[in-house]
């Protein structure tokens, strides 16, 4: 499931590139939650991307839908964020393996919430994430990302609406 190759690199030019525009996808994912950019946001994903965060959820009891498609990923992520929650993401460790036009990452993130109006709640998630990718021309795009909850502390309330928090209409 996850990227585990002994090598990080064979030194060819072509293979440095695309290691940097696949970390940059995920870059992409992570600042465009955080600057409520939605061009930045969409930038990373296939138009038919699919995002599951129903295993980090489930942690906490929380059973948020499969996200399936660029728009309706951009759409519930920004919209269920903005003037709401504040968020900061740290990506560490990733490992790629590329295979022609396609690719897999693994890496950690580490996603901080903040409700906008009471900075004391709040949630630090740490996440592992896999991470399927394309190439489209020079750039490489996210087609299918699965987040995994490694630890959190703090309360699910600064992620989630009362619809997706446990105890609520699911």
């Amino acid at each position: 499931m996850y990227v585990t190759e002994h090598r990080a690199l064979s030194g060819a030019p072509r293979e440095m590139e695309d290691r940097t525009e696949i970390t940059d996808a995920l870059l992409r994912f992570a600042l465009g939650q955080d600057l409520r950019d939605e061009d930045l946001f969409a930038s990373c994903f296939t138009e038919d991307a699919e995002l599951d965060f129903r295993p980090a959820a489930a942690r906490w009891g929380a059973a948020p839908p499969l996200m399936k498609g660029r728009d309706a990923i951009v759409t519930t992520i920004l919209s269920g964020f903005s003037g709401r929650v504040d968020t900061t993401h740290q990506v560490t460790n990733p490992r790629i393996a590329v295979t022609g036009d396609t690719a897999r990452l693994t890496a950690l993130v580490e996603a901080q919430h903040l409700l906008t109006a009471d900075h004391d709640t709040h949630a630090l998630l740490k996440n592992r994430y896999d991470v399927e990718l394309v190439r489209d021309g020079g750039r490489w795009l996210m087609s299918r990302i699965r987040i995994e909850n490694v630890w959190y502390t703090g309360d699910p309330a600064a992620i989630f609406t009362d619809s997706n928090r446990p105890g609520g209409v699911t």
